[in-house]
């Protein structure tokens, strides 16, 4: 798959990759939400099409953000896992929720709160190395099955 930059800056290039409607999305979920397998993600409040998601998972396998392989137990399903790459994303996102949470309450009061959003809120760093540590944990225990 190649992909077309439109010029060498590096914030425009990061732009032809993320700068798609689902591929944060998708990140999002995997990393948050623990979304693994298509149907995870086509049963999710987004309501990716089937044709869209397809896409953006090979998309995402081809910049070495997201691994396909087989559930351990299952091997006629696949699971789609965050690499170190896509891991690296999580800053990001962070960011895109507290900016979210900042500015778009007044258009947007149904935003989610909780313990996540208090925590994002009060120790954005914690929250990272939870988040992390957690997806870390979950690699580990899917590479040792």
């Amino acid at each position: 798959m190649e992909t077309k930059f439109r010029c060498h800056c590096p914030f425009t290039s990061a732009l032809d990759i993320l700068g798609d409607k689902w591929i944060l999305v998708i990140i999002k979920q995997m990393l948050l939400e623990g979304k693994q397998t298509f149907k995870d993600f086509t049963e999710s409040d987004e309501a990716i099409a089937t044709n869209i998601l397809s896409t953006k998972l090979k998309q995402l396998e081809a910049f070495g953000m997201v691994l396909k392989t087989k559930l351990p137990n299952n091997k006629k399903s696949n699971i789609y896992l965050l690499t170190e790459k896509g891991l690296a994303l999580t800053p990001l996102i962070m960011e895109l929720g507290i900016w979210s949470d900042t500015y778009l309450r007044d258009v947007h009061p149904g935003i989610v709160e909780g313990k996540g959003m208090e925590l994002l809120r009060s120790d954005k760093d914690a929250f990272g190395s939870a988040i992390i540590k957690k997806y870390r944990e979950k690699l580990a225990d899917h590479q040792s099955s």
